[in-house]
């Protein structure tokens, strides 16, 4: 990307989106002031399995997912549940939810998620090189481990599909798989081994991304909510927080599950619901997890990082809030053994367990792109749980938007505004 003088931009929300828009404007010459509600010590993603995955070709909206959450719901410890509300944005969400969760909208989203995926992967390998940035990333693809037949059947009607697409996918026998967890015991009937996948420590990507933006001259404007935008012609000409008006040029609002919040303020509607998630880690010592994986039957993602082993999963969908389900972390550790049974893992105490809020659409698409409504607007949110695998892909796209130059992907389906 040619390094030209442009104007100044306003990023709101410093997540995984908020920093890549901000690291690929910077490098394209822009000026860049980000605006975060918090302090950007514990944002979604870094508790994320720190997985990058273009195996998730298929979004969440896919048919079958809704007998599964009716039936997951009633279930304390399932890995997936929507909290009974009668609030009207959880209502309106699930309504648009079961329109999208079609054999036709999972099919034309397939391609264009792979090619957002795999443009994120290569990124990652680019970032990798640079000075300044070690962040563990590791190419041993990631596991589909699953225990029973029908889970197998299903895995591997998806695994081809997957190969159709031209993805790098290998079907394991329960031998094949345990020779290359040779340190660990697994108790699983078979594997689909996504070799396109990849992993990283979340927590080191953003504090290098974080000290890049602010090595580059970059203004941060933290624990500042965002209050309103002046809008004059058509155009955001200020963003007010709660100390000050920010002006710029242009602004790209991120802002994960506060998106619906902040597309308000500006008169547009983006839904979007917190899809909300648990992790905790544990020592990678005595029988050593090689490969990451996913638990098939338990939705629970295993990821080695850092020297450690990180557990995750759950999708609660239900209002933000600060409580820790315990029932829904100890079916996070229940379920462990049963893939792993050498691994004795207690129930962590809640000072161990994070958790964050996963911005999801109804449609288990993103949203990227310029705003009609707002011709300076640039939307960049809704990743749900592919946030860590998205990022990179989402900011250059970002400055190429801004930059008013040919995109590295397809987001024709991503319109932020699909839903006004």
């Amino acid at each position: 990307m040619q390094v030209t003088k442009k104007g100044s931009a306003t990023i709101i929300g410093g997540g995984i989106m908020g920093l890549t828009s901000a690291y690929y404007l910077l490098k394209s010459g822009w000026k860049v002031t980000l605006i975060d509600k918090g302090d950007l010590a514990d944002n979604c993603s870094q508790g994320n399995a720190g997985m990058i995955v273009p195996s998730h070709f298929i979004p969440l909206a896919a048919p079958g997912m809704i007998s599964k959450g009716i039936k997951w719901m009633f279930d304390s410890r399932s890995p997936f549940y929507v909290k009974p509300s009668l609030d009207w944005s959880l209502v309106s969400w699930g309504l648009k939810f079961m329109k999208s969760a079609t054999p036709a909208n999972v099919e034309r989203a397939a391609p264009h998620l792979r090619d957002y995926h795999l443009l994120s992967k290569q990124l990652y390998e680019d970032l990798a090189k640079e000075e300044g940035f070690e962040f563990g990333l590791e190419e041993k693809g990631i596991l589909m481990l699953y225990k029973t037949e029908k889970a197998g059947e299903e895995e591997i009607h998806v695994a081809k599909d997957g190969q159709k697409l031209g993805l790098d996918i290998e079907m394991l026998t329960k031998e094949q798989v345990q020779a290359i967890e040779p340190n660990i015991q697994l108790d699983v009937i078979g594997a689909v081994h996504y070799h396109c996948d990849a992993h990283l420590y979340p927590t080191a990507l953003f504090s290098q991304l974080l000290k890049y933006i602010k090595a580059q001259g970059a203004e941060l404007i933290l624990n500042a909510k965002v209050k309103g935008f002046d809008i004059k012609n058509g155009e955001i000409k200020g963003v007010q927080t709660e100390t000050k008006t920010v002006e710029g040029d242009l602004v790209i609002m991120t802002g994960g599950t506060w998106l619906p919040e902040l597309s308000k303020l500006a008169g547009l509607s983006i839904p979007v619901m917190p899809g909300k998630g648990y992790s905790f880690m544990e020592p990678n010592a005595e029988h050593k997890i090689e490969h990451p994986a996913l638990l098939i039957e338990a939705r629970v993602a295993v990821t080695p990082m850092n020297g450690q082993v990180r557990f995750g999963g759950t999708m609660e969908l239900a209002a933000v809030n600060d409580n820790i389900n315990m029932n829904r972390v100890e079916g996070i550790v229940n379920s462990i053994p049963q893939y792993y049974p050498e691994l004795n893992v207690a129930v962590p105490g809640k000072e161990r367990i994070w958790y964050g809020f996963r911005p999801c659409s109804p449609d288990g698409l993103p949203y990227l792109g310029y705003s009609k409504k707002l011709k300076n607007l640039i939307v960049a949110g809704g990743h749900g749980m592919m946030g860590i695998s998205l990022g990179p892909a989402t900011g250059k796209m970002v400055a190429e938007l801004a930059n008013e130059s040919a995109l590295s992907a397809d987001i024709k389906l991503y319109n932020p505004e699909r839903y006004n």
